[in-house]
Parts: structure tokens; sequence; C-alpha cells
């Protein structure tokens, strides 16, 4: 008579040895396909937790306001909790095309922040806005000038970028975080679970 143990220890052996039965192969590659969906779903509720929490659409670029009016419903209109970044310009004036191409730059790193800009001579209000204030740049938000800069190129070097508008706009607390790439990070979390 033989020993339970060594029974146990026969029996392991036979499952070990034995081919995979359809029904068991078909269990085990149901389960990675579970993983695979559960793995799809966390990241679908990661991308919508985080568009939630984004407080708000996205622009992730620089409108052109052509008329005064276009220009007052974007302050008006938009939600309170987004800032409005608003450059008035004249073609041919120093600093307006830099600062322009800033703001493109800008647009991009900071989507839920609305980025604008509007010809002096469109605005309605010319008069108020001369050659030598240009660029001005206008920040609301909840439909408030919270700040307003003029002749904001004085403040910079002949030549400016990106980076110099940001850090000047973050010196006074007018550009949220930046914001991080989600996307990128889940999916080399995902290659670090498989």
């Amino acid at each position: 008579m033989s020993s339970p143990q060594s029974r146990n220890s026969k029996d392991s052996k036979e499952r070990v040895s034995r081919k995979m039965s359809i029904q068991e192969y078909e269990l085990i590659h149901k389960e990675k396909e579970d993983e695979n969906c559960l793995r799809k779903y966390r990241r679908q509720c990661m991308q919508d937790m985080h568009q939630k929490l984004s407080f708000g659409p996205r622009y992730g670029f620089v409108y052109e306001l052509e008329t005064g009016e276009q220009f007052l419903e974007t302050i008006e209109k938009e939600q309170k909790i987004t800032t409005i970044v608003v450059h008035i310009y004249e073609d041919g004036i120093k600093g307006c095309d830099a600062l322009n191409d800033s703001l493109t730059c800008l647009a991009a790193d900071y989507p839920i922040v609305k980025f604008c800009k509007i010809k002096a001579s469109n605005t309605g209000a010319g008069d108020r806005f001369s050659l030598d204030v240009l660029p001005t740049l206008l920040v609301y938000k909840g439909g408030e000038l919270i700040s307003n800069f003029i002749s904001v190129a004085e403040q910079f070097a002949e030549e400016f970028f990106a980076g110099d508008v940001e850090s000047f706009l973050n010196e006074y607390g007018l550009l949220p975080e930046r914001e991080v790439h989600t996307l990128e990070h889940t999916k080399i979390e995902e290659e670090d679970i498989e």
C-alpha cells in the first residue's frame, strides 16, 4: 500500500506531465484577455479622471479674434475657471511677432488656458492701444481683468522666447501647473507590468 504522500506527489507529476486540455487552455487564455481588458479599462478610467480634473475645456492653440465684439464675447462667455490671455498687437511692431510665436508654444504646453490675439485696430478701441503701448497682454478670469501688461516686450531681452514669457507669467502666478502627459506615463507603466 502506498503512502498518501507518495500518491500526492505521483498525482502532481501526472498533472505536470500531461497535456493541457482545450478547456484549460481557453481558461488561461481568457484570464490573459481579462487582464488586458482590465488594463484598458484602467487606462480609460485614468484618462476620464484626468479630463474631469483638468477643470474645463481644452484649447491648445492661439485663437485669432477678428472684432471687438468677438473679444468681449470671448471674455464674457468663457467658463469662470478658465484663464484667458489676450495679446493685443499690430503687424510690424517690435516684439509682437516674437510674442505671438511664444504664445503659440505656450498654448500647446498649457491647453487649459485660452490664448487669444487681436489686432489693436480690430478691438474697436484702437485709440486706447496706440503703437507705443504694443504689444499688450491682458489676462482675464471669470470675466474680470486680473492683469495687464502694457509694452510687455520691454520686460524681456531684445530677443525673447516662450520660456521667457512663461517665466514672466509664472512670476505673477498667471499660469497653472504645467500638465504632465499621463498617456505617456500610462504606456510606460503598462510595459513595466508586462
